[in-house]
């Protein structure tokens, strides 16, 4: 091989490629309030739209008058279910979820009627003008009255893949899972603990609001500008609605204020694409917090029954469970739900003999799908809690308990499926258990001795001689020592205590997650890439249909190029329909699959770009590569510039990446290669509990995770502490409250609490890096695993603290004080 050296020979090393902290494209926009979210979009001439939603949750619909609504000077359309020009229903997997309610509505805040308006309070106050006639029904509301004699069948008119499957039309999907022989493990077992356990319904709460632009095209489709979680699903779901082919609906991804799962369904879309072909305007809508909080899916509540079996020794002898997971009025995920939910349902834990049924249900509760986590979350609080049971009935310290029972890499799960990959679930649970604990607070006493923890709550911030409290002075800022203050005890923030009753406990807890598509579905993304030169300078051009939610994906895309490629300067093109699809944002998968598409395409740019060199120079030999903007060899010598091979030439190649096939899971056996890979998490928390107030404050929240291969090792831990602060949520606050007729008692961040910084614990994250061989790089998707464990881990920490059962989350201080 012939090897030309010249100056311009010497390499300048690409920074920010794989494996380095790389700062986000978006992130110094995003933090000075400059980047532009989908509630910012813009037209000149453009007309707002607002939707009518119902006031009922279960209702006939006798009659709609638009009249008034029409006659309001600036009101330019007023569109119902008799005004829709194509398709009238949609759904991500089953099609039964209506545009706009037609004979009946089947959850509150469902949507009735649309208006388009110059201004939007014209456009409210116009649909505050529409009169419907409602007859009201009675709600469907939990098994019972979904499933019990004489209930009403929510959708009579149901023919979809799942209603074979089911003993109930108001059943969405069943998944059973039958292993081994029970009823001979269970005569093995020495301990036998059974218990009932609760989920309420979570929200993803995302800050910014469903939001989006419909601009009318020449060509008679439509242009949609909006914030989504899979652009080329809703051009699915939108063209036989508005009554045109895919091509003529083109959408494009805009600023995106969070998802986690809500953004999946349909919510304004169809609605913002009607009228702009109705009125020929553009129209643009924008929900409120309220109307957010009834516009999308939300975590489905889940009411879980289990029995867990142990010989003497630790061994786990059997499980079985039974899984009842709320869907509301419509399917959106639900079964893909069910599938999660029973085949996660024992945990990372080797039992050889189960008997495991998961149904969803149809009732007249809020619609639930897709929220970080997706069945297993739910799942994981129960087999989680059952562990700690168990261990107890034994004798045996919870986390040694685990680690006996754990699955390793080769162990089966209960689907038949073998785990071929690293299962690190022992190590995981000894390295939060290693972690340091945080410091015992001792407080002193106005006599000036010193308690400890349990000792100061059993003092009660009184002085130990007198029993008489602290002088105002000390009871307003109570030094503790080490320079902690009542405003780090429960409820010290709000000034409601100074330390009365307070306890310490301290639990564990660890998930098993499935990443990306499940069950047969065919998982791929799509990725062009783009080398030429600009002004003299080697640029790479990445661009996907991947929905950035705020996960970092496009600063990944940029590591990937950079490495691929050799090259520093990468631009991320806007996402859009006109590539091709790239999947959801969702199930831990974008790095797995759309990073992959890019690694593809990459490769094949790389190829194509060293095929023009060996034609110009005549090269020949193995392991040519890019690096810092030049071909060089595998021992580093440099071939030439990229400037030299490409001159005013353009590479661009598109590549689509697959993951191995699934299979669905068998529906009367549950067996089946179902799932593609697996993420794990453990977790430990440190409470601190004022037992006579009711509140719960957490100390510390560690994790320990297997990632395969961390990219961004900093938006890697960003990941574990966003879903371990979810998981918090839901342990100690986060409930969207229905009442008995299926109304939304707090559709807002007032009475819907979420936690903030000053909720939000240290949290010690340690990262592991064994490698998938399966998977690009060898990663794990990230995002979700840690979301399952962080909830179990704090309750566990809290009955700790309190010898209480918390058979139920979120726990609210009347679970605690028993008031």
């Amino acid at each position: 091989m012939a090897v030309t050296r010249a100056p311009q020979d010497i390499t300048t090393p690409v920074t920010g490629g794989i494996g380095a902290s790389t700062l986000r494209p978006d992130g110094t926009l995003k933090v000075r309030g400059e980047f532009a979210y989908s509630s910012d979009l813009w037209h000149e001439d453009m007309l707002w739209g607002f939707t009518l939603r119902s006031p009922h949750a279960h209702a006939l619909i006798r009659s709609i008058d638009t009249g008034e609504a029409v006659a309001l000077p600036g009101v330019y359309a007023v569109m119902t279910y008799d005004d829709l020009p194509a398709r009238t229903h949609y759904g991500l997997e089953v099609i039964d979820q209506p545009v706009l309610a037609h004979d009946r509505v089947r959850y509150h805040g469902e949507a009735v009627a649309i208006v388009a308006a110059d201004h939007p309070e014209t456009a409210r106050r116009a649909a505050a003008r529409i009169k419907v006639e409602y007859e009201v029904l009675p709600t469907v509301h939990d098994e019972a009255t979904a499933t019990g004699p004489g209930a009403t069948v929510l959708h009579p008119e149901r023919d979809d893949r799942h209603a074979a499957h089911v003993s109930h039309p108001n059943i969405v999907h069943r998944q059973p899972i039958h292993r081994g022989d029970v009823a001979a493990a269970r005569a093995r077992a020495d301990v036998i603990v059974r218990a009932e356990y609760e989920v309420g319904m979570q929200d993803q709460a995302f800050l910014g609001p469903e939001s989006g632009l419909a601009v009318p095209a020449e060509d008679g489709g439509v242009d949609l500008y909006i914030a989504t979680q899979w652009l080329h699903v809703d051009q699915q779901q939108l063209a036989p609605v508005l009554g045109l082919p895919e091509e003529k609906v083109r959408l494009t991804l805009a600023g995106v204020g969070g998802a986690f799962g809500a953004r999946e369904d349909l919510s304004m879309q169809a609605h913002a694409c009607l009228l702009a072909l109705r009125t020929g305007k553009p129209v643009k809508i924008v929900y409120n917090r309220e109307e957010s909080f009834f516009g999308h899916v939300h975590r489905h509540p889940a009411k879980l029954l289990y029995e867990h079996g142990a010989t003497r020794d630790g061994k786990l002898t059997h499980v079985t469970c039974r899984i009842v997971l709320d869907g509301g009025a419509y399917a959106s995920s639900t079964p893909a739900v069910v599938g999660n939910a029973s085949s996660l349902s024992i945990g990372p834990y080797v039992v050889g003999d189960v008997d495991i049924e998961a149904i969803g249900l149809y009732t007249n509760n809020p619609p639930c799908g897709a929220m970080r986590g997706f069945g297993a979350v739910q799942a994981c609080f129960a087999y989680e809690s059952q562990m700690d049971k168990v261990a107890a009935e034994l004798g045996l310290d919870p986390v040694e308990f685990r680690q006996l029972n754990a699955m390793e890499q080769g162990d089966l799960l209960p689907t038949g499926q073998a785990v071929d990959s690293p299962a690190p679930v022992a190590e995981l649970l000894q390295r939060v258990k290693d972690m340091p604990l945080p410091p015992e607070r001792t407080w002193e006493t106005a006599d000036g001795t010193g308690a400890r923890n349990r000792d100061a709550a059993q003092v009660g911030g009184r002085d130990r001689g007198t029993g008489e409290r602290h002088p105002a002075g000390a009871e307003s800022r109570w030094i503790a020592t080490g320079g902690i203050d009542v405003r780090e005890l429960p409820g010290g923030l709000s000034n409601t205590t100074h330390g009365e009753g307070i306890v310490r406990g301290i639990g564990y807890a660890v998930g098993i997650k499935n990443v990306g598509f499940s069950e047969g579905f065919d998982d791929y993304s799509t990725a062009r890439v783009r080398l030429e030169m600009i002004g003299g300078e080697p640029v790479a051009l990445v661009h996907t249909a991947m929905a950035e939610v705020g996960q970092g994906g496009v600063t990944v895309h940029q590591q990937i190029a950079r490495t691929e490629l050799g090259v520093q300067t990468v631009t991320i093109a806007p996402a859009d329909t006109q590539v091709g699809s790239a999947g959801s944002t969702s199930a831990s998968r974008q790095t797995y699959m759309t990073g992959g598409a890019i690694k593809l395409a990459c490769e094949a740019v790389r190829e194509r770009v060293l095929e023009l060199g060996e034609a110009k120079f005549g090269w020949t030999g193995e392991g040519l590569t890019l690096e810092g903007g030049k071909v060089v060899t595998a021992g580093g010598d440099v071939l030439a510039a990229l400037v030299d091979v490409l001159g005013d030439e353009a590479v661009e190649e598109t590549r689509e990446h697959h993951h191995r096939p699934t299979v669905p899971f068998d529906l009367k056996t549950g067996q089946g290669f179902g799932h593609v890979q697996y993420s794990f998490c453990a977790h430990r928390a440190v409470v601190d509990v004022d037992t006579e107030l009711g509140l719960v404050k957490v100390v510390e929240l560690s994790a320990a995770q297997d990632v395969g291969k961390a990219l961004n090792p900093l938006a890697v831990l960003g990941q574990i502490q966003g879903g371990s602060t979810q998981g918090l949520g839901l342990a100690v606050m986060e409930e969207i409250l229905v009442s008995p007729d299926s109304k939304v008692r707090n559709p807002s961040f007032t009475d819907y609490l979420i936690p903030t910084i000053l909720d939000t614990p240290p949290m010690r994250i340690d990262v592991l890096e064994l490698a998938d061989d399966h998977a690009p790089y060898g990663l794990r998707g990230v995002g979700e695993a840690p979301t399952l464990s962080s909830t179990p881990a704090v309750v566990s920490a809290i009955r700790a603290a309190t010898g209480l059962a918390l058979t139920r989350v979120p726990v609210r201080p009347e679970h605690l004080t028993g008031t």
